[in-house]
């Protein structure tokens, strides 16, 4: 905090001593300093707001401050790095490149609007993509079979507003999947987030119905508790709310689904997670003998445990595993995102480098924590078809 404090005043210093010596008056320079004031108290609000003990009322406020914040100083930020490189040839005294100030400005600008429109209207966008997925040995009868996945659903950032969440179910609904599942992460700190939307998402319906794993977030981890006792209600709160949602709550366990004579494996493991992520589960509890014939599908949160432990594990035999929890970052642009600095596989279809018959597939869910924004990134249904693989 105590570095982005000395940047920010570094460059609103910069800004304001800009706008002076090039402004034909004093206005510009005088409301960038009313507004880098103004910007600063944000900050100390941000500071003093609690964010795990706090309401979920406050939170949202943390988040949407802290969002307003940032969008300011990113496109503030874009201005003195090109303003700076324009003004090179002045140190061998010629003039500034003014051209190069102006885009920098023109550029901040877009960028604002950008986040904005991020947060205004991308993080309410729906994208269903459809993907295809070979396995080798797949059941005759589970050959086109269509699973719908979501995940990410952080409901306490909607607080109490269904409006996105009822979206989202019709258009899972509309899929015609023959199961559903959701991989994690469907509130920020308390279960009770949850239950404004328990009534739109026991719509959910699919054939084989709809199966769920828990996420870091769900666990009660980012809030604080009175006692050990009061988390573990949380979190029985939790298990009970998804039940009666008609959901099967999947805690290190799994599940045979039946088509006629044939059968799959739906592996459920609760969260395993890379630090400072706490790990709950336990992938051998979930499924006795990994390296068996049948084929099987895990769901498990976060994609560091596909990474870790079964793609280059030989003794573990799991044909695809269904992950969430990177979000792209919530940023996305032209197929990047900066969540590849902390997950190389961050989004979409990944192959095992050992083994082309492991698979991975990372939702990037359809909520948002922490920024209140997806650029890019949009809110994903993934819709997967099993097709069997003929060599």
């Amino acid at each position: 905090m105590l570095i982005l404090l000395l940047v920010n005043l570094g460059t609103d210093t910069y800004i304001y001593r800009k706008l002076k010596s090039r402004c034909t008056t004093a206005t510009p320079a005088k409301i960038q300093l009313i507004t880098a004031i103004i910007l600063y108290l944000i900050l100390v609000v941000i500071i003093s707001l609690p964010r795990r003990g706090g309401s979920e009322d406050t939170l949202l406020c943390v988040m949407w401050l802290l969002f307003g914040y940032i969008s300011v100083y990113v496109a503030k930020y874009l201005f003195v790095i090109f303003d700076l490189f324009a003004s090179i040839p002045c140190l061998f005294k010629k003039k500034r490149i003014k051209p190069l100030s102006l885009f920098g400005a023109f550029l901040g600008c877009v960028v604002f609007i950008s986040m904005w429109w991020g947060a205004l209207v991308n993080r309410y966008r729906i994208q269903v993509n459809e993907v295809t997925v070979e396995i080798a040995g797949l059941p005759d009868n589970f050959d086109g079979y269509r699973i719908a996945q979501f995940s990410d659903l952080h409901t306490g950032t909607f607080r109490n507003d269904t409006t996105f969440v009822a979206k989202l179910v019709d258009r899972i609904n509309s899929t015609g999947s023959d199961l559903i599942v959701f991989t994690g992460d469907i509130v920020n700190r308390r279960i009770d987030e949850l239950l404004p939307f328990t009534g739109v998402l026991e719509r959910l319906e699919a054939p084989d119905g709809v199966y769920s794993i828990l996420g870091n977030h769900d666990y009660g981890d980012y809030s604080e508790w009175d006692s050990d006792d009061a988390k573990q209600k949380n979190l029985n709160l939790s298990h009970r709310l998804q039940k009666d949602m008609g959901w099967q709550l999947l805690l290190n366990e799994h599940r045979f689904l039946v088509n006629g004579k044939d059968s799959i494996a739906l592996i459920g493991v609760e969260n395993i997670g890379d630090p400072p992520f706490h790990s709950y589960g336990s992938l051998g509890k979930s499924y006795p003998s990994l390296n068996d014939d049948n084929v099987k599908i895990l769901l498990s949160h976060n994609p560091a445990h596909w990474v870790d432990s079964i793609s280059g594990n030989k003794d573990v035999k799991i044909d695809l595993t269904l992950s969430g929890h990177t979000h792209a970052m919530q940023l996305e642009v032209f197929g990047l995102s900066p969540a590849v600095m902390r997950y190389k596989t961050w989004g979409g279809l990944y192959f095992s480098p050992e083994s082309d018959d492991k698979m991975l597939y990372v939702n990037i869910g359809s909520g948002t924590v922490g920024l209140p924004m997806r650029l890019g990134a949009t809110p994903e249904i993934t819709v997967i078809t099993l097709k069997k693989k003929t060599t």
